[in-house]
């Protein structure tokens, strides 16, 4: 065995270090921080970028900058459910076939126009008022989780594309 063969047991902890507790030994007087100076002191916020403009104040100037956490809905109207057969079901995928939306994304039902047949409608979103018109006509809605969940939506845009 050599002394750079030479490990503590398994499961043993070594205490915590106690600095600044008097002038006797190691970590005393100034614990560590050095004399003075921005170092020493314990006034600068996290966000302190060593003088450069802060994230928080350079961001709303950066040019073409766009929220990475957007949702963003391909909009389908009432007037363009019409086009479905009375009792069907109006999916995002049914919407895809007729080419009434792109192929992905997420699709959300507005309330311009007028509705006169009973759908079951399943989409991401609803406004209010589309809401109310579709169950109106006699037709239920169904709104489908969003693929990442409940949290935030994953990043994407230029802010991810420019670093």
């Amino acid at each position: 065995m050599k002394v750079h063969d030479l490990k503590p047991a398994p499961g043993s902890h070594r205490a915590k270090r106690r600095v600044a507790r008097g002038i006797g030994g190691k970590g005393g007087k100034t614990a560590g921080r050095g004399s003075k100076g921005q170092g020493a002191r314990n006034t600068l916020p996290a966000r302190f970028e060593g003088g450069q403009t802060p994230l928080h104040r350079r961001t709303p100037k950066a040019k073409g900058f766009n929220n990475p956490f957007r949702v963003e809905y391909h909009v389908v109207n009432l007037s363009t459910l019409d086009a479905f057969d009375a009792g069907a079901e109006v999916t995002p995928d049914s919407l895809r076939a007729h080419g009434l939306v792109a192929k992905r994304g997420l699709v959300k039902i507005l309330a311009r126009g007028e509705l006169n047949k009973s759908l079951t409608v399943r989409a991401h979103a609803f406004s209010a008022a589309a809401t109310r018109a579709i169950e109106a006509a006699g037709g239920s809605v169904e709104v489908l989780p969003l693929p990442w969940g409940t949290g935030r939506p994953p990043a994407r845009g230029n802010a991810l594309t420019n670093r």
